[in-house]
């Protein structure tokens, strides 16, 4: 069964892939270091791993073909891209095979530039647009994911 992992400690569109995995009737699985809310729905799972990285490795663990993970963290989408999962942030944006190398050289350059001061902040805050993006984004891959993975009958 398809299911869709959350990278959930900071993503902002839970309520978004809680709207679509109901209306596809897909297992949502919302990976945590700490106990959140999560609706009372037997097709979704809290799984809390406290420490560092624990939430991440969970996740590169069990995510496999025929899943989504839904991360902002390029580390975590690379090692799910290389378990054969498809990946979304919570922006939208599906990080393929194709990305991934681009996005962990500029994560790397980016992190070196905060360190010297060149930098700072981060991604503007969500908005209405980038919900309904991410809405829509998910809504193909998981269409794309079912099409591509459809039980053989």
């Amino acid at each position: 069964m398809l299911t869709v992992y959350i990278d959930a400690d900071a993503c902002p569109v839970k309520d978004e892939i809680y709207k679509v995995a109901g209306r596809y009737g897909l297992r949502v699985v919302v990976v945590a270091n700490a106990a959140l809310r999560v609706p009372a729905d037997p097709l979704v799972e809290l799984v809390v791993r406290r420490g560092f990285g624990a939430a991440d490795d969970y996740i590169a663990e069990v995510a496999g073909p025929g899943d989504v993970v839904v991360t902002a963290d390029i580390p975590l989408a690379g090692r799910s891209l290389e378990k054969g999962a498809r990946v979304l942030d919570p922006r939208g944006q599906a990080i393929t095979d194709n990305e991934i190398g681009r996005m962990l050289g500029m994560r790397e350059l980016m992190e070196e530039l905060r360190q010297t001061g060149a930098a700072s902040g981060g991604p503007p805050p969500m908005g209405a647009k980038d919900r309904s993006r991410f809405l829509s984004k998910l809504d193909e891959l998981v269409t794309a994911v079912r099409r591509t993975h459809a039980p053989a009958g």
